[in-house]
């Protein structure tokens, strides 16, 4: 499990400070510290709830108010977003669908694992922005290749706490 919860705390990690702040500067020109700074009451509501449902009119507010994004903007992409902007649980899912794999001996070929990394893409775009949502839509995945559900019962024991940080990330990105 220390395992398990590294690599999706670093997948998270990788994902919020190094490929959301790149298409800050690249593509919205914008100070990815400044910006964060302006959406940090959100990702930390985001992170205390594990809701990205429940963050969002804080989420709409910083973005609006603090980070200088038009309300046109704003109340557009950040509902949308938090429906089905969850790179999080997605990068979530695939890592918690090979762990189980590997706990149970299955070997996954690359085929196997394209599928996996599908499903879970299209799995989080339909998770809701609730708590344990990403625990919920990890059955698809596991059924998508065959992996035996009982490997839930395992990782479910620390999921609270990488459900806070997956939500944080999947606000931050929305405000990116």
């Amino acid at each position: 499990l220390r395992y398990y919860f590294v690599s999706v705390g670093s997948a998270l990690l990788i994902h919020a400070c190094v490929t959301l702040p790149l298409i800050l500067v690249l593509v919205a020109r914008r100070n990815p510290i400044r910006y964060f700074g302006a959406g940090l009451p959100a990702i930390v509501t985001a992170f205390s709830t594990a809701s990205s449902s429940a963050t969002l009119p804080l989420t709409m507010e910083c973005a609006e108010h603090r980070g200088k994004v038009p309300r046109s903007v704003g109340s557009f992409v950040l509902p949308l977003g938090a429906t089905v902007n969850m790179d999080g649980t997605a990068l979530y899912e695939a890592i918690a669908a090979l762990t189980i794999a590997q706990m149970y001996g299955v070997g996954l070929g690359i085929g196997q694992q394209a599928v996996v990394l599908l499903t879970a893409l299209l799995a989080s775009v339909g998770a809701a922005g609730i708590p344990m949502a990403g625990l919920v839509m990890l059955v698809v995945v596991l059924e998508a290749v065959g992996l035996p559900l009982e490997g839930i019962a395992t990782i479910i024991a620390i999921d609270r706490v990488l459900d806070m940080m997956r939500t944080a990330t999947n606000v931050w990105s929305d405000l990116v």
